[in-house]
């Protein structure tokens, strides 16, 4: 028996809105699956959470996060092959566009419309700052778009990951950040969480680090092109969810019995994926000519890497930035795209009698909320000899699911486990 985990990241609306994309979408490639499942809610982090991806995903395979979580830099680092050591300060990085002099925030993403080339140019103009009188160095490396990764390193003394965001969209709380429903548009400085040597010198870093960003990126080549097209300028860094040293995990093989293969498009997946020993078939997306293209590549590489493989953890962008537009429509696209291109080529090659097939989120996106929500989202079991018959895979059959409310999602292997052992 094989086991295929698809994670639809930030698909659920939760319950706070009347109109739900997975309702609303046309997708019987998914709902076929629903015909023969166990489904229920899930917490992906705990009742309360309206959990980052990073931290849920860590949660969904199976690893407890207030045990092995140690922030988003460092996976970010991990998953972008940027070196990083203990007692090292790996933040998560976002190009925003901001006031030059008031520090305003007009567009934390640059309005979504920053290639990877341009975010690639500008992050070599930060790449070996020089920081702390020339004791401290900045690494920073450009991912997807508007995402980056920055990495601190002091000559003589250790850092510490004890610091507040710049970002003020999310708030620290212990290693986890949360989603703020509003907040002030302004980058914020980043203030010692803790009152120790080590927490004041990377806030000091941290911030030195993003007034000279302010001031490197602002008269930057790809700023001043952008700027006579018209377009907006990524002229800031916003930096969230510090770690200070690597997640102190055991192999997910040791910890399951199961040899795992990860298939993910974005750097913090890898990382999480790196960290856990599993195999990483990383997905280039700016090599696919369409949405089309990749997501059907990711269903022949779900059933290749099948093979040599017990379970396959397949982690699909798309509803979530939607989710964040408050688009309603283009989550439900991204969804019906989802289903369309990557569901059907999986379920047309895939023997279902001896695979079972998760399909969840990492977390809800309400649109109308344009955040991460504390909402439970879907979880479904399937197989062909598995007793609940539901129409649709959706929040409110679900919620009517034998699995009830799964309190936290590191339980959900566990129970999946099991239930292929009965199979």
């Amino acid at each position: 028996m094989k086991l295929v985990y698809v994670v639809l990241d930030g698909a659920s609306d939760g319950f706070s809105v009347s109109a739900r994309a997975l309702e609303l979408s046309h997708k019987p490639s998914i709902d076929s699956l629903a015909s023969h499942c166990l489904c229920g809610l899930m917490h992906p982090v705990g009742p309360g959470v309206a959990p980052e991806s990073d931290v849920a995903v860590l949660s969904l395979l199976g690893y407890e996060p207030d045990r092995y979580y140690t922030g988003r830099g460092p996976l970010e680092a991990l998953g972008a092959g940027v070196h990083f050591s203990d007692g090292w300060l790996a933040l998560r990085a976002n190009f925003a566009t901001v006031d030059p002099v008031s520090l305003r925030i007009v567009d934390r993403r640059v309005g979504r419309g920053l290639s990877s080339w341009e975010a690639r140019e500008l992050a070599r103009a930060l790449d070996g700052l020089k920081l702390g009188g020339g004791r401290a160095e900045a690494s920073f490396k450009a991912t997807i778009s508007h995402r980056g990764v920055l990495v601190i390193r002091h000559l003589d003394h250790r850092l510490s990951a004890m610091i507040s965001n710049t970002d003020p969209a999310y708030e620290r709380r212990g290693f986890i950040s949360i989603a703020l429903p509003s907040y002030e548009p302004y980058v914020r400085k980043a203030e010692p969480l803790v009152d120790a040597f080590e927490a004041r010198l990377s806030a000091e870093l941290v911030n030195e680090f993003t007034v000279k960003a302010v001031e490197v990126l602002e008269e930057h080549p790809v700023n001043k092109a952008r700027e006579r097209s018209g377009k907006l300028k990524a002229n800031a860094v916003l930096l969230r969810d510090a770690g200070d040293r690597r997640p102190p995990t055991e192999p997910i093989e040791e910890r399951f019995g199961l040899k795992f293969t990860c298939i993910a498009e974005m750097p913090v997946e890898v990382g999480i994926a790196r960290a856990l020993g599993m195999k990483v078939a990383e997905v280039n997306v700016e090599e696919a000519k369409s949405r089309r293209e990749l997501l059907e590549l990711e269903a022949r590489l779900t059933v290749r890497e099948l093979e040599g493989s017990d379970a396959v953890y397949v982690h699909l962008k798309g509803p979530d930035e939607p989710g964040h537009d408050g688009d309603l429509e283009g989550k439900i696209k991204a969804i019906e795209d989802i289903d369309k291109y990557y569901f059907k080529t999986l379920l047309d090659k895939l023997n279902l009698e001896e695979t079972l097939v998760i399909v969840t989120s990492d977390h809800s996106t309400p649109w109308s909320l344009k955040a991460h929500s504390e909402d439970p989202v879907p979880v479904m079991l399937s197989n062909p000899k598995l007793p609940e018959k539901k129409r649709s895979f959706n929040e409110t059959e679900c919620k009517q699911g034998t699995l009830g409310v799964i309190e936290a999602g590191y339980k959900l292997l566990p129970i999946a486990i099991k239930t292929m052992k009965t199979l």
